[in-house]
């Protein structure tokens, strides 16, 4: 018995040693793999970028979707409503962006953070990013809310006021659903920053399935018109936000909320200090978007319908460039609190190349559809007709321009060069896209169509200064590890 158990011992030894060689050898395979998918061993590979981006372009179709659909659904109810929804949109952009700009500096610290293996600092700032949008957006919804009134009137004078009454009712519920919206922005920046951008992505579609079903019962069957609309998108934001807070509080996340609720001075400031340059640059910038804006209401309520058509579909086309510029402060800020600069200048690269041509290929889409969707909109055939024209100016030129206009500016941010891109949107925007818009508009009577070539001025020179400080390498020098 003794020689039988000696021999099975010795079998099984043997047996063990061979799955110890199979699994050294499955190892040393998988290494191989890994090498040859993602040569250089860099941090991400084509399908940890893919799984990023991809989730990032759907969430901002259905992003834009939301006021596309309350655009069209209320465009049934006449040019009045219609206008009033797009004047007011413009002032929710406004503060969306205020919002976005505060969770991008969260979303840069975080990934910084998670590049440099510090998961409990990492956790710790998205405490802080919440508690300080929370109070922001409170503060903005009060303000909006009390002085609906005098802000209206001060960004629109003239504007007919069967227009400015819808305005002021869509501008109320719209507040109410800020401080829902920027929480929800931010836990969104916060899956961003661990590299997963479908959870924020499956809360966009429940979103949107809310508010297509909330338009369809508020404007079709109650017949409240703005109001219905309204509606429908502050329901839709607060299921949204509700969600992404509940995911959030999962401890086996890399990062997960909860952990502190004190004020934390010194991560405050590290999120402020991407969040205030970029907020005040992304606050100017629609700024003067409502200015410019200001300017088309003085031709008229069609051209403002228009110019609401335009906003709508030329966004489409941007799209997978705004999805690319969220990646890219994921990507490169984890490159960045690595202390990895080759890394990061490899990433912005590969990256931009992308945006080019994705970005490109569905500005060519929605120049091509134009004839069909011009028709869902409700509008005079004069309405559409500007519209078109308009769609075709933005997307023609964002062929070439958008990319390096916008999304370059995220380099620069997630490496901490936050001043730059500040300074150069703001000084783009008050000489080119204002000034310039006043000259063309007001000036020569050109309208709508004399703003968005302003506009296209405004990205040449944008582009030209973001590309000269990423092709100088002056960005890579602003990084502190915290």
């Amino acid at each position: 018995m003794q020689g039988y158990a000696a021999a099975y011992a010795r079998q099984a030894m043997a047996y063990i040693g061979q799955i110890i060689g199979y699994k050294a050898q499955w190892e040393e395979d998988g290494k191989r793999y890994m090498e040859k998918r993602n040569p250089g061993g860099y941090m991400f590979s084509n399908a940890d970028l893919r799984r990023l981006i991809f989730p990032l372009i759907v969430e901002q179709i259905l992003a834009v979707s939301v006021g596309m659909v309350d655009t069209m659904m209320v465009s049934s109810v006449g040019e009045a409503a219609t206008s009033g929804v797009s004047l007011v949109d413009m002032v929710n952009t406004l503060f969306i962006n205020i919002f976005a700009a505060v969770a991008t500096g969260g979303a840069v610290v975080s990934s910084q953070y998670l590049g440099q293996k510090r998961q409990d600092r990492a956790c710790q700032s998205a405490d802080q990013l919440l508690i300080i949008t929370g109070i922001l957006s409170l503060a903005i919804m009060a303000v909006c809310i009390v002085f609906r009134r005098e802000l209206l009137s001060l960004l629109y004078r003239g504007v007919a006021e069967d227009v400015m009454r819808n305005a002021r009712t869509y501008l109320v519920i719209s507040a109410v659903s800020y401080p829902f919206l920027s929480v929800y922005n931010s836990c969104a920046a916060l899956f961003r920053s661990m590299g997963n951008s479908k959870i924020s992505m499956q809360a966009s579609i429940i979103m949107n399935m809310i508010n297509v079903i909330g338009d369809s019962i508020f404007i079709f069957i109650f017949r409240w018109g703005v109001a219905g609309a309204a509606l429908a998108s502050l329901i839709s934001r607060m299921a949204a936000c509700f969600i992404l807070l509940l995911r959030l509080r999962n401890r086996n996340l890399d990062i997960h909320i909860g952990t502190s609720l004190k004020m934390n001075r010194r991560m405050v400031r590290q999120i402020l200090h991407i969040g205030i340059p970029n907020g005040i640059e992304n606050s100017i910038f629609q700024l003067g978007r409502v200015l410019v804006v200001g300017i088309i209401a003085m031709f008229g309520t069609t051209q403002i319908a228009a110019n609401a058509i335009a906003n709508n579909l030329d966004g489409m086309g941007v799209l997978p460039g705004q999805a690319m510029s969220l990646a890219i402060i994921t990507v490169v800020g984890r490159c960045v609190g690595a202390g990895d600069f080759k890394q990061a200048d490899y990433y912005a690269r590969k990256m931009m190349k992308a945006t080019y041509l994705i970005s490109g290929l569905c500005c060519i889409a929605v120049i091509l559809t134009m004839p069909f969707t011009l028709k869902l909109y409700g509008l005079s055939q004069e309405a559409r007709r500007l519209g078109g024209i308009l769609v075709l100016i933005h997307n023609g030129c964002a062929i070439l321009i958008w990319p390096a206009s916008f999304c370059l500016a995220n380099v620069l941010r997630a490496a901490n060069d936050v001043k730059f891109p500040m300074c150069v949107s703001i000084g783009s925007m008050v000489v080119f896209r204002i000034g310039f818009s006043f000259l063309l508009a007001a000036g020569l009577g050109m309208g709508a169509v004399g703003v968005w070539w302003a506009m296209i001025a405004d990205w040449v020179v944008r582009s030209s200064f973001f590309a000269w400080r990423f092709f100088g390498g002056k960005w890579k020098t602003f990084y502190v590890r915290g």
